[in-house]
């Protein structure tokens, strides 16, 4: 199988494709090397003969069709959007261009090939979303995302990225593309770029920074290790059934404040200063129209297709801790880049 991975230099995609290489898949690696993508994040198969990278954006119509065409995939796993929830409060346009009309130009690069190809039932254009495009839940913890349930999207992010589910579900229903998609909790481990959580957290902690927890830290996610994700897509793409969609979570929720303390811990054993990193930690402003509660109910892709999460929450942050103490020359040079390290979302 040849696999177009759109976004592939970023945090989830690169874990897809160093897993698909590892085996034994092809993938055209398709990346407009926009602040958060690194390739350094797959150096370690560039020099694969199952690898091939594209320079492109999947806003450029003509880019799309030359690469479909020239490498000929066999499927499409579509990651490539911008992700960051602050960052879509200070700037939505580029949210709008890129997971709206970028998502759209694709589709249609997709299904143009896939029709050149006499529309084969082998291929499939898997779509790559979000737990956030269903809102926020209340606290009850037997209430979960299923996926009927309604989308409810808060920020502009979700908002962008629930127009991007509908016109997927649209290309299958009314040109018979065969799509799958999928919708993941918050996901964490290595090469995550540190304007997220976790990462950020890390990395000021390791600087004796304060570390800034949103209001009164009582909003929960639920925590999905991306290399247990990339596993999820895989399977999805492969065995999943065609304009179906799977919820993917971690089966790990807790508060942020709960999460950042928790990483406190590792890193007072693994890099121990005298004093607990916990008093480090202090409340900021909230976000503009933060989600109470995210929670997968990933039973769908537990009894369909046999998947479930195998690192669980406290082994994936000791795990990522590791990581970021061993990589710094990795996470050290994205500090320079725009926005990495600043509190963003506050243009309202």
């Amino acid at each position: 199988m040849k696999i177009l991975v759109t976004g592939g230099a970023g945090f989830i995609g690169s874990a897809v494709i160093r897993l698909a290489v590892s085996r034994g898949l092809s993938v055209i690696n398709l990346d407009a090397l926009t602040y958060a993508a690194s390739l350094e994040n797959v150096a370690s198969v560039a020099a694969s003969p199952l690898y091939a990278f594209e320079h492109a954006d999947i806003r450029d119509r003509e880019a799309l069709d030359r690469i479909f065409n020239a490498h000929h995939p066999d499927a499409v796993m579509h990651l490539a959007a911008e992700s960051h929830v602050d960052r879509s409060i200070d700037g939505p346009s580029d949210f709008i261009e890129t997971n709206i009309t970028g998502t759209f130009n694709l589709l249609e690069a997709a299904r143009k090939y896939w029709a050149g190809k006499g529309r084969p039932e082998h291929f499939r254009f898997h779509h790559i979303s979000t737990d956030e495009v269903f809102g926020s839940l209340p606290a009850d913890p037997s209430v979960k995302f299923i996926e009927e349930t309604r989308y409810d999207p808060r920020s502009p992010y979700s908002a962008s990225k629930a127009a991007a589910d509908h016109l997927v579900r649209a290309w299958h229903e009314t040109y018979g593309l065969p799509v799958v998609l999928s919708n993941c909790s918050n996901n964490y481990g290595p090469y995550h770029f540190p304007e997220k959580l976790i990462p950020l957290m890390i990395i000021k902690a390791l600087a004796g920074e304060p570390l800034p927890v949103y209001g009164d830290g009582s909003n929960v996610r639920d925590w999905l290790y991306v290399e247990d994700h990339a596993d999820a897509l895989l399977t999805v793409l492969q065995r999943g059934e065609t304009g179906r969609s799977y919820n993917i979570g971690g089966n790990s929720e807790r508060t942020n404040l709960e999460l950042v303390t928790a990483l406190c811990a590792v890193l007072d054993e693994l890099r121990p200063t005298g004093k607990p990193h916990a008093k480090l930690i202090s409340f900021v402003k909230d976000r503009p129209g933060h989600d109470a509660r995210y929670a997968i109910d990933a039973s769908r892709i537990a009894g369909e297709l046999g998947w479930e999460p195998s690192v669980s929450l406290d082994e994936g942050l000791r795990r990522t801790v590791r990581w970021y103490l061993k990589h710094e020359s990795w996470w050290r040079p994205l500090l320079a880049r725009d926005g990495a390290g600043v509190r963003l979302g506050t243009k309202v």
